[in-house]
């Protein structure tokens, strides 16, 4: 194969894979563009498409593709009309972010129906036989199938070019986007069109899921695999353009491929590069304007949810943390030593979920990459562990250092842009360090770094706990409990300094940041400054998170900065009670616990999770701290109290 041949298919590749990011991006940009929802279902509406259209065409034979091409989208279409109309419509009055958390719920209950439907193995979905032939033109061989999907696509793209721009449709959805209620004000129903357009973004996924599983295969990881590249497109292209989704689509298709087959090492890392750099220079993308922020409304935390006196809150924290103390005894009188782990995984998440909290809950910062600073402590606690010192106290002064650094880094780039591309960026972050982990024989590669072992002391003097055994009658304190107790006692003790922290001038500058940043700024404060000094102390705490689970179990493997667990961790914040401190504690163990209990019982575990989350985000989105006032403040319970208001707003401040 000559160079030009090979150059030649290798750009037919990326323009294959790259139509099917247009059909996928454009349905995302226009959901976005229209109604500012950042829709992270929109991978598993993919998905659904190409599983329906699997289940439509087998019983079909030859004319069932066709058949899967036409009824499949118009399904995924209805679906997300639905979820548009029960879900997110309630949601348009509010911050961003609740749509992220929102369809970070849809995310479980789909992806779980798929697999609950048709398995978790990947399906062959065979491509029509009219078009599973190659094709020769200028002399040069290639799969009709290829032709087909680049040719199909582009059709489908101008369709949707005209439909936006040539129709009254399209004329009153771009009206709707600009001024809603100046359309509803002429009479016309804008909900009506919102929902015509979720649905019509959805479907334009389901084509892409199909025209890509006939191409490889379905599988219940294809969602998940391309939302990511998808949101890099939209903000390469602009957030919320159509145009910029189309050539995003095309050059980030033949970028991956190419880099795939000239530049190996760069596969996975050139497309993110270019996501930091772009947001960097020019935060609205290359073909987007300048985002208003559009009709969402505020940050909703719970730090006035509460019905309990400061010191009565007090009361009950210590005894918390007396009766955590006396888990690890009674497990062993008990025999239930798992309840010890179990609540080990509970307090790294809760201390996880607390650094996300000084960054979220006080200064307004939506970090979508947060994971990259628990992955980086763990990675950092376990070279150090290797290389340097077998010390764990040492390792894990290591993992905050450096994650405290790379924090100031990253805030350096990122808090210079807000909203949803601050959100973006730091989510390019973590997926960049995602990816390079792979690439490096230092850290393991895919396989990770196992077997780490070290002591509790320091130059060469120190206690190895698996050593440790002292018999107190019928209790036997071994290595194991003696760890639970150290960990117990990192992750009290970085609750007190976070919440002298929010205590101190520092902390009420961060809440004024987060209640108008203007303002806070018109007195003098510099907000960029307090911004970035709460996203340092926030990536320390969540090195020191993932350099303690590292030094726990003795490993750390690329799955620590998946982007998943930075999902995983805000749902917990905002489960909890974000901008309250205990609340994210909170929702990590009520998280935690839930989905060791459900996954023992339940095969679709996060079927019932993400319902319960998606019921929690709609109704309760001041979080669980949040609860006693809701109930109290409904009308039938103030009927029976003889003096509404137990306490006053002061006393239900945050702890």
């Amino acid at each position: 194969m000559s160079v030009v041949t090979g150059l030649a298919e290798q750009v037919l590749n990326g323009l294959t894979v790259g139509m099917v990011y247009v059909l996928l991006a454009a349905g995302l940009s226009i959901i976005f563009g229209v109604m500012d929802v950042i829709n992270f279902a929109h991978g598993e509406l993919f998905a659904l498409g190409a599983y329906l259209a699997f289940a439509i065409a087998g019983p079909l034979g030859g004319a069932g593709f066709w058949v899967a091409l036409v009824v499949a989208p118009l399904l995924v279409g209805v679906v997300g009309m639905g979820i548009e109309r029960l879900t997110v419509k309630r949601l348009y009055d509010r911050d961003p972010l609740y749509h992220i958390l929102l369809t970070f719920g849809l995310v479980l209950i789909i992806n779980d129906l798929i697999t609950a439907v048709w398995g978790k193995s990947a399906q062959p979905f065979a491509i029509p036989a009219l078009l599973d032939r190659p094709v020769a033109l200028f002399g040069f061989r290639y799969s009709l199938y290829s032709y087909a999907m680049i040719c199909f696509g582009a059709l489908l793209a101008l369709g949707t070019w005209l439909l936006l721009n040539r129709t009254r449709f399209g004329m009153i959805v771009r009206a709707g986007s600009q001024d809603r209620e100046m359309v509803r004000t002429l009479g016309i129903d804008i909900d009506r069109y919102y929902t015509l357009t979720f649905g019509f973004g959805a479907a334009l996924a389901g084509v892409g899921g199909i025209v890509l599983g006939a191409f490889q295969n379905v599988s219940p990881t294809m969602g998940s695999s391309v939302i990511i590249p998808a949101f890099v497109i939209v903000v390469l292209g602009g957030l919320g353009s159509f145009r910029g989704a189309v050539v995003g689509g095309l050059f980030v298709g033949l970028v991956q491929t190419l880099a795939r087959t000239y530049t190996p090492f760069l596969e996975g890392l050139v497309v993110f590069l270019l996501m930091i750099g772009v947001l960097v220079v020019r935060p609205t993308g290359l073909f987007g304007t300048a985002h208003e922020g559009g009709h969402g409304g505020a940050l909703l935390h719970g730090a006035k949810g509460g019905v309990l006196s400061a010191e009565t809150r007090t009361k009950l924290g210590a005894a918390a943390v007396g009766a955590l103390a006396l888990v690890p005894l009674f497990a062993e009188l008990t025999g239930a030593a798992y309840t010890v782990t179990l609540l080990e995984d509970i307090l790294i998440w809760a201390l996880f979920a607390l650094s996300l909290d000084l960054v979220l809950g006080y200064a307004g910062l939506v970090s979508l990459g947060h994971t990259l600073f628990y992955g980086a402590g763990a990675y950092a606690a376990v070279l150090a562990l290797l290389h340097v010192s077998s010390s764990i106290p040492l390792a894990l002064v290591v993992a905050v250092g450096v994650c405290a650094a790379l924090a100031w880094g990253i805030g350096f780039l990122s808090i210079r842009v807000s909203g949803v591309f601050f959100a973006m960026i730091t989510l390019a972050f973590a997926e960049l360090f995602y990816n390079a982990v792979f690439k490096f024989e230092f850290t393991g590669g895919s396989d990770g770094l196992f077997g780490v072992d070290g002591v509790y002391g320091i130059a060469g003097v120190g206690v190895d706990l698996s050593t440790v055994e002292v018999v107190l009658g019928p209790v036997v304190v071994d290595g194991g409990v003696v760890h639970y107790y150290v960990l117990l006692a990192v992750v009290v003790g970085s609750y007190l300094l976070a919440r002298r922290l929010i205590r101190a001038p520092f902390g009420s500058v961060l809440q004024a940041i987060r209640e108008s940043e203007q303002r806070a700024s018109f007195v003098g404060y510099d907000v960029t400054v307090y911004k970035r000094r709460a996203f340092v102390v926030s990536g320390g705490l969540a090195g020191l998170a993932g350099g303690l689970f590292a030094t726990n179990n003795g490993y750390v493997a690329p799955t620590f900065l998946h982007w998943i667990n930075s999902g995983e961790v805000i749902v917990m914040t905002v489960l909890g009670g974000m901008g309250t401190l205990y609340g994210p504690m909170l929702g990590a163990g009520v998280f935690v616990a839930s989905e060791d209990v459900l996954s023992s019982y339940v095969e679709q575990w996060r079927l019932v999770i993400g319902v319960l989350f998606v019921l929690f985000v709609v109704f309760v989105p001041r979080g669980l701290v949040s609860l006693p006032r809701t109930v109290l403040d409904h009308p039938t319970v103030q009927s029976w109290r003889r003096e509404p208001g137990t306490v006053t707003d002061g006393e239900a401040e945050h702890e």
